[in-house]
């Protein structure tokens, strides 16, 4: 898809469209709103814009639209609307022996207990290895940093998706 076919989609289709990048309804909402968008610099630009003016519950919903490190079947399962494009996100995980998979749930778990979200990270081009790394550093934090933190790793998240809706990544 191109910026100008995105420019050009009825509000549901765009709804439908921005939804594959980020489950945030706010973000949605105002990423329709700001169309038409000059060039794909403009796209992210705006993106990154108006995620960064969003409220910790809008920011929590987009968390919400993402499997759990570690539980590739849920991202079969729960997030059709993320799927296709989420689907090579966490690839690294795929070639992890069982015990560092386990040790991942097991972190995650202990990570939403203790902030009430799940761990957000840009898994792309990370071993399950790397990323177990990353959540033991990251969840001796407290839940506001953590907060700062995972809407960091969901923009970039965000970025490769809307690469992907304009065909720029795979």
């Amino acid at each position: 898809m191109t910026v100008d076919e995105i420019n050009d989609l009825a509000i549901e289709q765009a709804q439908q469209a921005f939804a594959s990048c980020c489950s945030s309804e706010s973000w949605i909402n105002a990423m329709v709103a700001a169309r038409p968008f000059s060039n794909e610099k403009d796209l992210h630009q705006k993106a990154l814009d108006l995620w960064a003016v969003l409220s910790e519950a809008d920011y929590l919903q987009a968390f919400e639209g993402h499997p759990k490190i570690g539980d590739v079947n849920s991202l079969r399962k729960k997030y059709a609307s993320t799927k296709g494009l989420a689907s090579n996100e966490q690839s690294g995980v795929n070639s992890a022996d069982e015990k560092t998979l386990i040790e991942l749930a097991r972190k995650n778990d202990e990570y939403f207990e203790k902030n009430g979200f799940i761990f957000i990270v840009f898994a792309t081009g990370k071993s399950a290895d790397q990323m177990l790394e990353i959540l033991n550093t990251r969840l001796p934090n407290d839940r506001v940093t953590e907060i700062k933190n995972a809407a960091l790793e969901q923009s970039k998240i965000t970025a490769l998706r809307i690469d992907k809706l304009l065909g720029l990544a795979q």
